[in-house]
């Protein structure tokens, strides 16, 4: 079963449900966080703990499972329930105010150079908590963890180039060569003199074997020319790369 396809489901139906309920039902959305917000093992590592914290007045019920994660060609991510890993608890009952400790195991050997990709999806179980007699449409809070177990040798590959897709963008194709995630934090792109002609503040995860394409738009009319493509990485890097805009 693929999540991306069920999760948009359960967003459609969701949204739909806000519509027509909206105006007429106070909502609710129980506050939680997760920590770390990212999941970094090593091939030594068995075990990691992730730290679930309830800072509302009621109590919350998650549920959590693991996906293994990979992205399609087009950069969409796809994932499937996996027992690589075990987690403990899978579900979780807080009390106000209070805060609960998961275990994630890791039930696979990892090889010397591959690295593993999964992602922990929480879910708030609304259904699970007792109803207090008031009419309430509940929301219930999803929240994906990216999980990374690295052997030391693998590592990003990054390559992008860039064309003109309209007279004031260009579509970014950046490519990942490597055998471990690259995560783009934003672009920019300036001219031969170094001054700044556009840029994006958002970018993405680029798994191994994948390329993905992001639209970055200037406010004017790009002139044709040599230009200098830089990506800022999640680990505060620069990668800088030639471009030639076209005609």
């Amino acid at each position: 079963m693929k999540v991306d396809n069920q999760m948009k489901k359960i967003l459609a139906k969701t949204i739909s449900i806000l519509l027509a309920t909206s105006l007429a039902l106070p909502l609710l959305a129980a506050p939680f966080s997760v920590t770390p917000v990212r999941v970094y093992m090593t091939p030594k590592d068995k075990a990691i703990a992730v730290t679930v914290t309830n800072e509302g007045d009621e109590e919350l019920v998650m549920q959590a499972d693991l996906y293994s994660w990979k992205q399609k060609a087009n950069g969409e991510d796809d994932l499937v329930l996996t027992e690589d890993i075990l987690l403990s608890p899978p579900i979780v009952k807080l009390a106000a105010k209070s805060r609960q400790v998961l275990r994630l195991a890791r039930l696979r050997s990892v090889s010397e150079t591959e690295q593993l990709t999964y992602r922990m999806i929480m879910r708030e179980i609304p259904e699970a908590k007792p109803n207090n007699g008031n009419l309430q449409l509940q929301i219930a809070i999803a929240f994906s963890l990216p999980v990374f177990i690295t052997p030391p040798k693998a590592k990003f590959s990054l390559n992008c180039t860039a064309a003109r897709s309209a007279a004031d963008s260009i579509k970014a194709a950046c490519e990942n060569a490597g055998n471990a995630y690259a995560q783009i934090v934003d672009f920019e792109l300036t001219n031969a003199e170094g001054s700044k002609l556009a840029s994006r503040d958002t970018g993405g995860y680029i798994l191994p074997t994948v390329k993905r394409s992001f639209d970055i738009k200037a406010d004017h009319a790009l002139a044709s020319g040599k230009a200098k493509l830089t990506v800022r990485l999640d680990d505060g890097s620069k990668q800088a790369f030639d471009v030639t805009i076209s005609d």
